[in-house]
């Protein structure tokens, strides 16, 4: 490995994405980490009172988190400069009542599918649960929330024999509520009507690991990961390899940036955007098709006294975001499948993604900032554009500016096996992408 891999060890990457198992925990590792380095947390029922140089964060449902330093100048005199993620990835939610108990005693839990994951990449691998459970609080407009990581191979999804299916490796089409059932166990009957009686095996599994009771259990919200761990790999460790990559490699690239320029005086106000749901479409009230960008951002202008509309507007005009979306790698198995010119390949660098149908928001004046701050940074950068027969998916940046009219760009890192349950990235390209950001912000 070379000398710049030793000075930024990429095992406190591979760390986080081990303890982020889930949306909530990412959030709730990124607010830890912002708390260390003096952020405090701000109440959106408050009135923001702002001085230069202030380090604060909100969060939204425990599962987006937006962090912000004040510049030395007005948002209205000098901007904006954002970097966006999400926290959220596909994975299996566990449904209520999901307990199914079958023949021998076996049960199975009945889970739903979250965004658009490899399915049979779930197949036979150990599985945990993570999330967050809500009991009684002072009312009952005020539950009290617990997240949960169990950290033991609690369940897996058995794939079914090739003898009863020697065509599986023609195609194999999945149904998630026949094929994609995790086992917990068996239990018999005895023991499991007592366990029923408790509220089911999901219940009494994360009810035993927060020590409560789990009858006092009101709902869940929780959902199965793979626990193996995040590792590299390669013949020179050139690569990572994890669950969650997209989009935590970006959103913990975004954290180290604006961790380490904390120190630096800007006269702009650097904002972190984690927002959640970016799976299944964004439209949450955590989700970038919310207003919760819009609202913080009129919010932290108001924040320096200045109240009106034309404040916000002036500072909106002044801005520019990087909306961070992990990219499509060059594949050396399908090289159809690509663009013939634009197809950017694991260890070259920081993606710019491209759209002549605007599903990114990338245009050209976005790219040559970025590209240009690539350049600063002495790193490399990379295009994606689609093979033009093949329609494209979209991202935050392109939902954000239908809220708020930003200037910016769409980029990524590229990678190997985008929603499967083990992903792969370059260790060069997170470095790079981390030394751009920590240029935006003010390196």
């Amino acid at each position: 490995m070379t000398t710049e891999y030793n000075i930024m060890d990429i095992n406190r990457l591979l760390n986080w994405l081990d303890e982020s198992t889930c949306n909530f925990l990412a959030v709730k590792t990124i607010c830890a980490e912002l708390e260390a380095k003096g952020f405090t947390r701000l109440l959106p029922e408050n009135v923001w009172n702002l001085r230069p140089g202030d380090r604060r964060y909100i969060t939204k449902n425990d599962s987006s988190v937006f962090a912000f330093i004040a510049g030395e100048k007005s948002p209205a005199e000098a901007g904006f400069r954002i970097i966006s993620a999400h926290s959220d990835s596909p994975c299996f939610k566990i449904k209520p009542n999901a307990e199914i108990y079958g023949d021998g005693g076996v049960v199975s839990l009945n889970v739903e599918k979250y965004g658009g994951g490899i399915l049979y990449t779930w197949f036979d691998r150990p599985l945990s649960i993570s999330g967050r459970v809500m009991t009684a609080g002072d009312d009952a407009l005020h539950p009290r929330t617990h997240l949960v990581d169990l950290k033991a191979p609690v369940a897996f999804i058995p794939h079914l024999a090739i003898h009863f299916n020697r065509g599986v490796n023609e195609g194999n089409p999945l149904s998630v509520q026949k094929d994609m059932k995790p086992v917990v166990g068996y239990y018999d009957a005895e023991t499991y009507a007592g366990i029923k009686a408790r509220g089911g095996v999901v219940k009494c599994l994360v009810a035993d690991k927060l020590g409560i009771r789990p009858e006092d259990i009101l709902e869940y919200e929780l959902c199965l990961y793979p626990l193996e761990p995040a590792a590299t790999a390669g013949a020179s460790n050139e690569y990572f390899q994890s669950a969650r990559i997209d989009d935590l490699s970006m959103a913990y690239a975004g954290l180290e940036a604006m961790l380490s320029t904390a120190d630096n005086a800007t006269p702009y106000t650097r904002v972190l955007a984690i927002f959640d749901n970016e799976e299944t479409g964004s439209g949450t009230k955590q989700g970038a098709a919310s207003p919760v960008l819009a609202e913080m951002l009129s919010r932290l202008t108001a924040g320096y006294g200045k109240e009106s509309q034309e404040e916000y507007y002036r500072a909106v005009a002044r801005s520019f975001m990087i909306s961070a979306d992990d990219a499509h790698a060059w594949h050396p198995n399908y090289n159809e499948k690509y663009d013939p010119t634009n197809h950017p390949v694991i260890g070259g660098g920081p993606v710019i993604k491209i759209n002549a149908n605007c599903k990114y928001m990338t245009d050209a004046e976005g790219a040559a900032v970025f590209k240009q701050l690539c350049l600063d940074a002495g790193v490399k950068c990379q295009y994606f554009v689609n093979h033009s027969d093949v329609a494209g998916g979209s991202t935050l940046g392109n939902i954000l500016t239908s809220q708020i009219p930003l200037s910016g760009v769409d980029m990524g890192c590229a990678i190997w096996a985008m929603h499967s349950a083990r992903e792969t990235a370059g260790v060069a390209d997170h470095f790079s992408t981390v030394r751009v950001f920590s240029g935006f912000f003010g390196a």
